[in-house]
């Protein structure tokens, strides 16, 4: 079996930490661990993390960080220490249920025939918490299927999700040190950057529930931020091809 490691990012997820961890464990996948990434939370989450590495010994790891540094900060400080600690696949996904544990197994499976897999919203057998209210609907199918993906031309139908499996591969191929999106934006960067590269990326449908506990830290300034980024990011990776792979 591959040596799978889930890179979850957590600031103030105290609550939800411990009930996402359970139904990790409960899918009884063997060569699994989890890393979590705590941005010193002022809520506990980093100590509540180091207490759930005592059950399974060597299974659960707490990278601490001294302050908030954003969502792509995060993930990449994740993405090169399990790079570093011998992961051969690499889930990505969020603390507030909005990722369901129960795809992963899908994800495993898909993984078999692509580079990326992709937990999407917005292919066929997608779906979206029915809670959502129109209006907040209506913003997120624009910014996926009409400004981000028209403007970075992207395959891809879900460019801002943020449940996805990568093989160690791709992400070595990746100049992580080179993707500068802190945020929100993170997500579409490395969609782009995966299609430019020529990585293959497949998409599963997946049911997208809305945060079980606490409030979303997707703010305003944080979406306008996202939306200014795509034009950097568009100009940046122009010209980049399968040849600006990383030698691995």
């Amino acid at each position: 079996m591959p040596n799978i490691i889930i890179v979850i990012p957590t600031y103030n997820e105290a609550n939800n930490l411990p009930l996402m961890v359970a139904e990790l464990w409960a899918l009884n996948i063997p060569d699994l661990s989890i890393l979590v990434v705590d941005d010193n939370s002022p809520d506990g989450t980093g100590q509540i993390a180091e207490e759930l590495t005592q059950p399974r010994p060597g299974r659960l790891h707490v990278l601490h960080r001294p302050k908030k540094e954003g969502l792509g900060r995060a993930y990449i400080a994740g993405f090169q220490w399990a790079l570093a600690n011998g992961a051969d696949l690499i889930i990505q996904m969020d603390c507030d249920f909005s990722h369901s544990p129960q795809h992963i197994p899908e994800m495993l499976a898909e993984i078999q025939h692509a580079d990326v897999v992709v937990g999407s919203r917005y292919v066929r057998g997608g779906k979206i918490d029915e809670r959502w209210e129109t209006g907040r609907y209506l913003l997120s199918w624009w910014a996926n299927a009409i400004y981000t993906r028209f403007l970075l031309n992207l395959k891809v139908h879900d460019a801002t999700a943020g449940f996805k499996c990568w093989r160690a591969e791709a992400l070595r191929g990746i100049n992580l040190d080179e993707i500068s999106s802190q945020g929100y934006s993170f997500q579409f960067e490395m969609a782009y950057v995966a299609e430019k590269l020529g990585y293959r990326i497949v998409e599963i449908p997946i049911y997208f529930e809305d945060r079980r506990i606490g409030q979303s830290k997707l703010t305003i300034p944080i979406k306008l931020e996202a939306a200014l980024r795509v034009w950097e990011i568009m100009w940046h990776y122009r010209n980049f091809t399968p040849a600006n792979r990383l030698e691995q």
